[in-house]
């Protein structure tokens, strides 16, 4: 398997620096060793990020977003990647505020070409502090937005990652999340599916 082209963002949506970024490092860690990939990583902590305000800038202008915030930072990111993992914690039974805004942001980049997405693979990590904390909802929102903008998603397979890698962090933070050894393994089959699909569509 050819890993070589494969350039992987992981994306932590957690406004701290606990389980969630723990997740998000663990797997590009462990893609970078196993597979040998690009790997790189962008964190919400101490990000200000804008909401959407649906002022239809990015449509008329075909020029981003009118926001001027750090969301700057990750757009070139967002493009080099060909595969990106995106990881929240579980706020009120779904993705974090944090990570909602950058996917309503995207809307700038596909304003200018409503491809720029097309075919790359994503797959999603949602961190909760119960058992069944809201992780499912969590992981289908993330996949929601990597259907409409035409992109790949991938879990990692039945019996345990079914839609995507599900930790349980106990409220303890990265030593919480460290403990999950069933989430991790969740985590590690996600990223095994994400570079055997990159590999097809992309060597």
């Amino acid at each position: 398997m050819n890993a070589s082209v494969i350039k992987l963002l992981g994306i932590s949506g957690s406004p701290r620096v606990a389980s969630t970024d723990f997740a998000v490092k663990t797997a590009l860690s462990y893609s970078k060793e196993r597979y040998q990939v690009e790997t790189d990583y962008y964190t919400v902590h101490k990000k200000e990020i804008n909401f959407c305000i649906h002022c239809d800038y990015c449509i008329r202008k075909k020029e981003g977003c009118i926001h001027k915030d750090d969301m700057q930072e990750l757009y070139p990111k967002l493009e080099w990647a060909n595969a990106w993992i995106l990881a929240s914690p579980v706020y009120q039974g779904n993705v974090s505020g944090q990570l909602k805004a950058i996917l309503d942001r995207c809307r700038a980049l596909v304003a200018k070409n409503p491809k720029i997405f097309e075919n790359k693979v994503g797959a999603g990590i949602a961190v909760g502090g119960d058992r069944t904390g809201g992780q499912d909802p969590t992981l289908q929102t993330i996949i929601d937005f990597y259907i409409i903008n035409e992109m790949i998603p991938v879990g990692g397979g039945s019996f345990g990652a079914n839609l995507g890698a599900a930790i349980w962090s106990k409220d303890k933070g990265a030593k919480g999340a460290e403990a999950d050894e069933e989430g991790l393994g969740a985590v590690r089959r996600i990223v095994d599916r994400m570079i055997k699909v990159s590999s097809l569509i992309h060597r």
